[in-house]
């Protein structure tokens, strides 16, 4: 259930200003796009949601929802939404992947707001749902082909004005090219394959099974299924974009020397895609007259941290206040980029660090798992306590 369209943050709960019957278009129906038009919206403005795709058919998927994004969330009325469409996590729980054994277990009850799991379709269309309600429209099956500097859109379907274009196209932006940022990716020499089984009463915990260059990460999502997210290191290029199909023996294949209980999980897997991870650099160039762009559009990040949603989300949020609070269009966009660019860019170096930390062998493996022990019983509320930055972050202040 949504909450009640009056039940929002003191931020929004006042005369609208600057953005009110502002014409707002967004490109991309994800979880960025569909956050920021959910946020323009509550400010007052106009917003039209125009998606390439002919629904809204997300592969199924987990997602974590971390503090950071929770509040976001929250604050645009969704706190008893995102109760009924996801599960509370309770710990993070590093595991070694050859022996099956529990490394250290950290804590996550004591979040707040909580640490959330969802099924990426269930967060999108929770997302919908509110943005929807709040006057946003969606139109399916349209192609966005240019934006001039006077925010007209080209489509397929013809040209749409808007007084602000906003670019949630994702890792193959259209509008991140636009801007002149053309830096190509750099493949990291890592893959990854997701996938989902059927996981009776699985508990709420996200697992990383850590092995020599490669690693497995388990949580369930609602409705007794077990999101499985599983990297390797290997000079093999893969195709980037996470909706390629791939062969489980191959998955299956790369683990087959891990314990019996990781085999067995991955035994279970009949369907499952696989992509390259690739390194792209955050763009320099996030707006110009009348287009702005966010989420992976702008600073695409690996899955190693779990924030590309929550970044994502953050953004939709920011921009729209931004927006607001300014008269000067320009202004308000270039203090958008200005807010978020150190932000992001520290959660993607952050992630990056990560993988590193879970590929370990050798001695360095051991003496790493054995901090990894020695933290979670002599401190265990340190290891979430160096991530204050990040869940502790509050993008609605």
């Amino acid at each position: 259930m949504l909450d009640e369209p009056n039940v929002m943050h003191d931020d929004l709960m006042r005369d609208f200003g600057p953005l009110r019957d502002k014409r707002i278009v967004i490109i991309g129906a994800g979880i960025g796009g569909l956050t920021a038009a959910l946020a323009f919206a509550r400010r007052g403005a106009k917003v039209h949601v125009y998606e390439q795709a002919s629904a809204l058919n997300e592969v199924g998927a987990g997602i974590q929802v971390t503090p950071n994004g929770a509040r976001v969330l929250a604050a645009l009325g969704l706190s008893d939404a995102m109760d009924s469409a996801s599960i509370v996590a309770q710990a993070v729980m590093p595991t070694d992947a050859l022996s099956g054994k529990a490394i250290a277990c950290f804590d996550l009850t004591h979040q707040s707001p909580p640490y959330r799991f969802f099924h990426r379709a269930a967060l999108v269309e929770m997302i919908r749902q509110g943005a929807q309600a709040a006057g946003v429209k969606i139109s399916f099956g349209v192609r966005a082909e240019c934006i001039a500097k006077d925010g007209t859109l080209s489509t397929d379907i013809g040209e749409i004005f808007s007084d602000l274009c906003v670019g949630a196209d994702g890792i193959h932006s259209g509008s991140r090219l636009l801007l002149g940022n053309t830096a190509e990716p750099e493949f990291t020499g890592q893959v990854a394959w997701r996938a989902t089984i059927a996981a009776k009463d699985a508990a709420p915990v996200a697992r990383i099974w850590m092995a020599p260059n490669r690693h497995v990460v388990t949580y369930p999502l609602a409705k007794d299924i077990l999101n499985i997210v599983a990297v390797q290191e290997r000079d093999t290029w893969a195709q980037e974009g996470w909706k390629h199909g791939d062969d489980p023996d191959n998955l299956r294949a790369a683990f087959d020397d891990t314990c019996p209980q990781l085999r067995d999980i991955l035994g279970h897997v009949r369907e499952t895609y696989l992509w390259g991870l690739f390194q792209h650099p955050v763009a320099k160039h996030w707006h110009n007259d009348r287009l702005v762009i966010l989420g992976d559009a702008a600073h695409p990040t690996l899955p190693f941290l779990a924030q590309g949603a929550n970044l994502a989300i953050e953004d939709g949020y920011v921009l729209a206040r931004c927006c607001d609070e300014a008269d000067d269009l320009q202004a308000a966009l270039g203090r958008f980029q200005q807010q978020r660019s150190a932000r992001v860019s520290r959660a993607i170096a952050a992630a990056n660090a990560n993988v590193r930390n879970y590929h370990l062998s050798g001695l360095t493996r051991s003496v790493a798992h054995t901090g990894f022990k020695t933290l979670g019983f002599v401190a265990p509320n340190a290891f979430l306590k160096r991530l204050d930055w990040l869940y502790g972050f509050d993008a609605t202040i």
